[in-house]
C-alpha cells in the first residue's frame, strides 16, 4: 500500500527576534518530522523542534544556495509523499517576497495538503524596532513594500514602477543592500525630493540591529560608510523623523555576540531566554536528546515500594518518576510515605508543577552537597533515579553514610547530530554553554575532528560539567557561580564583557 501523504506547513519565522514567532508557528515546529529552514530564520527557533525530528538547512547566504528553489520544492514534496509532517521555515512572512507561494503551488500541484502560517514581515517589524512607524496620523496614511532587486536582474525593479514608489507615503525596500544607491537614484529621477528622510536597518529586531538615518540623497553613502550589508531594510518617508522621539530598542550587554546552547531542544528555552534578554544571539545546537524508558519496570517497582528517600537531581528524573507512576495508574499519593530530595531550583520547580514540595534541598545545588547533607539516611532505603550515563559517585558517598542505595537508570541521554550549518554557527560562536557532562562529550562527538578556536569561550554550569569540558576540549574559561541557569547566563555575560 502506498504511503499516505503527510502535510506541509509553510511557516513565517518572523524577522529575527525569536520571540516574534507566532504561536501557530511554534506548534507546527513542535509537530514536525522534518524542518527545512533558511538563512533568515533565527537558529534559536529550532529549540521548538521536538527531539528526533530531522532539521536541514536549505537557505542562501551571499548568493550561495544550499539548495536551489526547485530543489527545495521537490524535496518538500518528496518528504510529504513519504508521510512526513514537513515545516518549511522561512524568514519574515512567506508570502512577502519569500517565494512561499511558489512552494504552495508545488504542493497543490502534487496533491500534498499544506497550511500557510503567516509571519511578521521585516518590512514592518524592522522599522518598528528602529522607532519608525510605517503610518502616522498627519504624516503618512499609506505605505508600499518593494523588493530592491528582481531575481535574475542586477538592477532594482518593481512592477508598479518607480513613479508609484516615489509617491508612496512610506516606502519599505527589502533585499536591496547591493542596489541601494541605484534605488535612491531612481526614486529621485521619479520625483522624490532628495531631502526626504530615509533610514537603513540591518538585522532588524535582532540584538545586533544596526540603524543609520539620512535622506534619500545621502543614505546610500551613509550606509556604505557604516559598512551595512545584507540583510537590509530601507525606509523612506517623513515617518523616519519620528525615530528621534520614539526609538525604543536598545542593545543589551551581549549585543553582537553569539552564544551556543547545547541543552536538549525541549529544555533549551530557559537558558536561551535569559541570554536573549542580555542581547545575545542564541545558537540552538542540541547535542543530546532525552529518551524516556517508560515503561520502566524496575523504577516503577522501586517507587511503589515507598523508599525512605527519593533523590531527584534533574527535571528529567522528575518527569521519569511521574511518568512511571501515571503509567501504573497511580499518582503522587503513592509517594506519601517517602521523602523527596531535590537538587537545584529547576528540579524543585518541576516538582512544584506536579503539586509536590521537596522535603530537603541541599545548601548548595550540587549532588555532592546533597550526598553529605541528606539527613536520616543511616539504615534507610534511598532511591536514585538517574540518567543511564550517570556515575555512582553520589551513591558511594550515601552508602558510606550507611544508606541502602538503589541507583536505577530512569532515562537515556543520547547523542544528537548537528547539521553542517549548525556546526558552522557553533565554530563561529563567541561562547558555548554546557549544562551537563553529557553536553560536553556529545558536542566533542558532533564536531568530529573540528577544533574550537581559542577565542570561543567555554562556560560551564558546575564542577562536574567543567571536568567533562576539560576532558573534551582541554580548557574551561568560566564556571558559573551557582549550578542554575541565572548563574550560567551571568557567567557568559562576565566572560564576554570582561575588559
Amino acid at each position: 500500500m502506498p504511503a499516505r501523504n503527510g502535510h506541509v506547513y509553510i511557516v513565517g519565522a518572523g524577522p529575527g527576534d525569536p520571540g516574534l514567532l507566532t504561536v501557530a508557528g511554534a506548534r507546527a515546529l513542535a509537530r514536525a518530522d522534518v524542518v527545512l529552514y533558511d538563512a533568515l530564520s533565527s537558529p534559536a527557533l529550532l529549540r521548538h523542534v521536538r527531539p528526533g525530528a530531522e532539521v536541514r538547512y536549505v537557505g542562501k547566504r551571499s548568493g550561495q544556495h544550499a539548495l536551489a528553489q526547485e530543489g527545495i520544492e521537490a524535496l518538500t514534496v518528496r518528504l510529504a509523499r513519504s508521510g512526513k509532517i514537513v515545516v518549511r521555515l522561512k524568514g519574515g512572512d512567506p508570502f512577502v517576497f519569500g517565494r512561499g507561494s511558489e512552494e504552495a503551488i508545488a504542493c497543490a500541484r502534487a496533491g500534498i495538503p499544506f497550511t500557510v502560517i503567516p509571519g511578521i514581515s521585516s518590512a514592518l517589524a524592522a522599522p518598528a524596532y528602529a522607532g519608525i512607524p510605517v503610518t502616522h496620523r498627519g504624516v503618512s496614511s499609506s505605505f508600499m513594500v518593494i523588493t530592491g532587486s528582481e531575481a535574475g536582474a542586477g538592477t532594482p525593479g518593481i512592477t508598479a514602477g518607480w513613479e508609484a514608489a516615489a509617491r508612496a507615503g512610506t516606502l519599505s525596500i527589502l533585499m536591496g543592500a547591493s542596489t541601494l544607491g541605484e534605488a535612491m537614484s531612481r526614486l529621485m529621477a521619479s520625483g522624490k525630493d532628495p531631502a526626504t528622510p530615509a533610514a537603513c536597518i540591518r538585522w532588524g529586531t535582532r540584538p545586533d540591529q544596526q540603524v543609520v538615518r539620512g535622506t534619500v540623497g545621502d543614505i546610500a553613502a551613509i550606509a556604505a560608510q557604516a559598512g551595512l550589508s545584507a540583510p537590509l531594510v530601507t525606509v523612506v518617508g517623513p515617518v523616519v523623523n519620528l525615530a528621534r522621539e520614539i526609538a525604543w530598542f536598545s542593545p543589551g550587554p551581549l549585543a553582537g555576540r553569539s552564544v551556543v546552547v547545547t541543552r536538549a531542544g525541549e529544555q533549551a528555552a530557559g537558558l536561551a531566554e535569559r541570554l536573549e534578554s542580555l542581547g545575545a544571539t542564541v545558537v540552538a545546537a542540541p547535542v543530546l536528546r532525552i529518551q524516556s524508558r517508560t515503561p520502566n519496570g524496575p523504577l516503577r517497582k522501586a517507587l511503589l515500594e515507598q523508599p525512605a528517600w527519593v533523590v531527584l537531581t534533574s527535571t528529567n528524573a522528575v518527569k521519569a518518576c511521574l511518568d512511571e507512576l501515571f503509567a501504573a495508574a497511580a499518582d503522587v499519593r503513592a509517594l506519601a510515605s517517602s521523602r523527596i530530595a531535590a537538587v537545584g531550583p529547576g528540579t524543585a520547580s518541576a516538582l512544584a508543577g506536579a503539586g509536590l514540595r521537596p522535603d530537603f534541598v541541599p545548601p548548595s545545588s550540587t549532588a555532592g552537597s546533597l550526598a553529605t547533607t541528606l539527613p536520616g539516611v543511616d539504615g534507610r532505603r534511598v532511591l536514585l533515579p538517574l540518567s543511564a550515563l550517570a556515575d555512582d559517585r553520589l551513591a558511594r558517598v550515601l552508602c558510606e553514610r550507611g544508606a541502602l542505595v538503589e541507583q536505577l537508570p530512569a532515562y537515556d541521554a543520547l547523542p544528537a547530530s548537528l547539521d553542517e550549518d549548525q556546526i558552522r554557527l557553533v565554530l563561529a560562536a563567541d561562547a558555548i554553554t554546557f549544562t551537563s557532562a553529557s553536553t560536553a562529550r556529545f558536542l566533542r562527538q558532533a564536531l568530529g575532528e573540528r577544533g574550537l578556536g581559542v577565542c570561543t569561550r567555554l562556560v560551564s554550569i558546575g564542577p562536574r560539567t567543567s571536568e567533562a569540558v576539560r576532558d573534551a576540549f582541554g580548557r574551561v574559561d568560566r564556571e558559573a557561580a551557582g549550578p542554575d541557569l541565572d548563574s550560567l547566563a551571568e557567567a557568559v555575560r562576565e566572560t564576554l564583557t570582561w575588559d
